[in-house]
C-alpha cells in the first residue's frame, strides 16, 4: 500500500521534527541523511530501516518520486544515523519488497512483513570510507 502524498507532506512538516528525536532509541528506525540534488541542503529523514549482510534495506512509503529517493540516487552523500552510530551508505537499488525480504536478517523479517508499505524497498549497501563510527 502506498501512502498518499498529503501524509507525506504532513509527516515531513510536522511528524518527521518531532520524530528525529526519539529516532535514536527505537531499533527499526533511523534517519537518513541526503543532499538535496536541487538546493544542495542537507536532509535528515526518518524512516523504518532494516539490516542486511552489508547494508540496509528501507520501506518506500510514498512511492519512488519521494524527494528522499530520489536524492538518494543523486549520488550525493548519503549516511544512516542508527542506534547512536552513522554508517556512510551508496550503490542505491530499488527491489520490490517481497524480493529484499531475503536480504533482511532473519531477526528482523517479521517485523518487516507486518509493515504496510508493500510498493518497494531501498537497498543500501555500506560503503568503505567516510561516516562510519
Amino acid at each position: 500500500m502506498r501512502m498518499p502524498r498529503a501524509v507525506a507532506t504532513f509527516n515531513r512538516r510536522f511528524t518527521n521534527p518531532l520524530a528525529r528525536s526519539i529516532v535514536p532509541w527505537l531499533p527499526l528506525l533511523g534517519t537518513l541523511e541526503h543532499v538535496g540534488r536541487k538546493s544542495g541542503s542537507t536532509y535528515r529523514t526518518p524512516l523504518l530501516t532494516f539490516k542486511t549482510g552489508d547494508g540496509f534495506v528501507i520501506l518506500i512509503g510514498y512511492g519512488p518520486e519521494s524527494d528522499w529517493v530520489k536524492n538518494v540516487f543523486a549520488g550525493g552523500p548519503t549516511a544512516l544515523h542508527k542506534m547512536g552510530r552513522i554508517v556512510a551508505l551508496g550503490s542505491p537499488r530499488i527491489v520490490g519488497k517481497a524480493d529484499a525480504s531475503q536480504l533482511i536478517s532473519p531477526a528482523s523479517r517479521l517485523f518487516y512483513r507486518l509493515f504496510p508499505y508493500n510498493e518497494a524497498a531501498l537497498i543500501l549497501r555500506k560503503m568503505d570510507h567516510g561516516m562510519t563510527r
